[in-house]
């Protein structure tokens, strides 16, 4: 069987160097929607999302967006989050490799239990954004009293 190379006589490089070509044209070809989840199976910006008794915490990476360009809305149990995020470089420049998406994105998520909107708070911490979501009444646990009765 005979392989073709890509001029260092490996192989595998030519496999590697092949893989790199891919994935920087899926990522440089803003016509292909959804580059990230394609590449790497989930949406942008990828959420963490735990909760307690009272609260549902909601973590996302949003590296380069600003707080006034992301938008949060919480319907029932229902979380969007909508942003943009510019380019860095000038028109002028030259890029060598461009992985990083740019523009807009939304990812919608379902949240564990509804959530009271009017409490939820939001922070957006070196590129890392903590949104706090509060259980609506209905979503919380509730302790019963077991009663015993003699006879």
């Amino acid at each position: 069987m005979a392989y073709r190379s890509s001029g260092n006589g490996f192989p595998i490089q030519q496999l590697r160097d092949e893989m790199d070509r891919i994935v920087t044209n899926v990522f440089s070809n803003p016509a292909v929607a959804g580059a990230t989840r394609l590449i790497t199976g989930r949406g942008f910006p990828a959420f963490n999302v735990w909760e307690d008794a009272e609260t549902v915490f909601v973590e996302s990476e949003v590296p380069g967006v600003k707080a006034e360009d992301l938008d949060v809305t919480v319907v029932g149990n229902e979380l969007t989050v909508k942003g943009m995020r510019s380019e860095d470089g000038t028109e002028k420049s030259t890029y060598h490799r461009r992985e990083r998406g740019t523009g807009s994105f939304t990812r919608v998520v379902a949240l564990p239990s509804e959530v009271n909107p009017d409490a939820v708070k939001a922070s957006l911490t070196d590129g890392v954004l903590l949104l706090t979501l509060p259980k609506a009444e209905a979503a919380k646990p509730r302790k019963i009293r077991v009663n015993t009765e003699t006879k």
